[in-house]
């Protein structure tokens, strides 16, 4: 027996609709390459989503299915490609500008993209690019026509200049559900990168799970800011919420110093932000150099790797900044967890709040997890077990791009890399990544568990394990430590801070004071590159 409701589609075009419909005058206010800051509506962004949509049918050729690719910030043009693309059935891609030239060449032709949306920062990036693209058509830059640039990109056109004159009136077509809406591409994958395409459906899934009270809590009263690039795996899927939501949508453009950051946050009143560890590193710096203070700020969602627990103290106890602790993956849409507190969490001791809150959290619903052994094995959830995590659900890829990396993929289930305990209420904490792991004398060393005590330090501005050959206990942890602003630290400060924190043959074998770490494009430390430059080093214990 089937139920029966109306069949309608989930559809990314269903929720600019929306938005526009019961949120018109909730406003977008974008920082613009060209510098001013922009303002608008959900009821304009829904009319100029519309311009482009029939700019790419009927002056750029673009079919349902083609790909359509942007190298452009956190604004309202961006923003406009999130739906116009899209909501016509074509694929959007976004591509990440910080990854190297020769990897943007590989994505780009790999996924056959067939024109590129750039920002005024990426002209020159696109001009060395374009001879070794073999099937984009067309190149739009994304400005008006005061600024658009002298260029050698063949034929560019300028943004405003396409879509002036369109009709705004275009109804979006119905598509299957299962259309695919965006894609991105992983690197945290060995090889080239592989791409992950997303689906109208898991992305309306997806917003809605976002949304949930135990998830982000996003609503229409807020006012959020993703520092989040919009490039990295759909700013983790905030522009869809927000128009499910109506919230306010504060974009930040090129600039994400901790200042400029701040600035907009009191300007637009924020409720709520999120990004990456080393964004709000950034922030507190520049918090604690100021004296500013958040006005409006109450939640801040940090994901892409562990939190340490400094930060989360520091924004709770200096600023009353409640941090959502989430966990996901490009994968996933990327949201797989978040740190919210079940009942009576929230009145405990700030020690255990805090200890609670340095886990990655519940599986939001509709995500499933496990933890096994190298066998297969299910293991226990009892929050000190550690295994290799999987998980599966609605907005978790099956396969990768033309179906490449299938390894990662087993029985339905994601093969995530990373390696967890769970524990008995469902709180998942991230040990390590499986390839990060160091194993000394048979046992365990959690790289990511030392990196996050070491940076509570307060002359530490960021620290970093990487496992180093020994010919006694095979391998054994090397430290690296990037000083604070204007503070020293030396080995034995770091050690002696270290221990009593953790066991006595965690102690790392030696630490070196270092000027910077290497980062990707998402903010992660590059440990690869870290391994692969201190592969041959000599320990003192060695």
């Amino acid at each position: 027996m089937l139920g029966s409701m109306m069949d309608r589609p989930l559809l990314v075009s269903s929720l600019i609709e929306h938005a526009a419909r019961n949120h018109g005058e909730r406003e977008i206010v974008s920082r613009s390459v060209e510098g001013p800051i922009h303002r608008y509506s959900y009821a304009a962004l829904a009319r100029r989503a519309k311009q482009l949509a029939h700019a790419l049918d009927r002056h750029l050729g673009i079919a349902p299915g083609d790909r359509v690719a942007t190298l452009a910030w956190n604004g309202y043009r961006h923003l406009e490609l999130y739906y116009g693309v899209s909501g016509m059935g074509a694929v959007l891609h976004t591509m990440n500008p910080r990854l190297f030239p020769d990897q943007l060449a590989y994505i780009l032709n790999h996924a056959a993209d067939t024109c590129l949306f750039l920002d005024l920062t990426f002209v020159p990036l696109a001009e060395a690019l374009a001879p070794s693209l073999d099937t984009v058509k067309a190149y739009v830059i994304m400005t008006d026509a005061a600024h658009m640039p002298a260029t050698t990109l063949p034929g560019a056109l300028c943004y405003e200049t396409l879509l002036a004159g369109q009709p705004d009136t275009r109804p979006w077509p119905p598509l299957d559900e299962r259309t695919a809406s965006s894609m991105c591409y992983t690197s945290g994958t060995t090889g080239h990168p592989k791409g992950v395409v997303y689906q109208n459906r898991s992305t309306v899934l997806h917003a809605y799970a976002a949304c949930s009270v135990d998830a982000l809590a996003i609503s229409c009263r807020d006012s959020i800011l993703p520092v989040v690039p919009m490039f990295h795996v759909n700013a983790w899927g905030i522009p869809y919420a927000a128009a499910m939501t109506g919230a306010k949508l504060v974009l930040p453009g090129p600039k994400l110093d901790g200042a400029s950051l701040h600035e907009l946050m009191e300007a637009e009143r924020v409720t709520m932000s999120a990004g990456v560890p080393t964004v709000w590193l950034g922030v507190l710096g520049h918090m604690r150099e100021s004296g500013e203070r958040f006005s409006t700020l109450e939640r801040v969602v940090c994901g892409g790797s562990a939190v340490p627990r400094a930060m989360i103290e520091a924004f709770e106890v200096d600023h009353g900044v409640h941090m959502l602790h989430a966990w996901g993956m490009t994968e996933m849409s990327p949201l797989g967890t978040v740190c919210a507190f079940k009942p009576g969490m929230a009145e405990l001791p700030a020690a255990e709040r805090f200890a609670i809150q340095e886990k990655q959290g519940r599986a939001v619903c509709g995500v499933e997890l496990k933890i096994t052994d190298d066998a297969g094995r299910a293991l226990a959830h009892d929050g000190k077990t550690f295994g290799n995590l999987w998980a599966r659900g609605p907005w978790v890829c099956q396969a990768y791009y033309k179906d490449e990396g299938g390894e990662a993929f087993d029985d339905g289930w994601f093969n995530t890399g990373d390696v967890a305990t769970i524990d008995a209420q469902g709180y998942m904490q991230v040990v390590d990544r499986a390839k990060d792991l160091i194993k000394s004398g048979g046992e365990w060393i959690s790289s990511i568990e030392i990196e996050n005590l070491a940076v509570g330090h307060p002359a530490v501005r960021e620290a970093c394990v990487v496992a180093v050959k020994h010919p006694k206990w095979d391998e054994r942890p090397l430290l690296l430590v990037v000083p604070a602003a204007g503070r020293t630290i030396d080995k034995p400060q770091m050690l002696a801070y270290l221990a009593g924190r953790v066991p006595n043959w965690w102690l790392p074998d030696e630490v070196l004071v270092v000027p910077e770490l290497p980062h990707t494009g998402t903010g992660k430390l590059i440990k690869s590159q870290l391994r692969a430059q201190y592969r041959d080093y000599i320990l003192p214990t060695a």
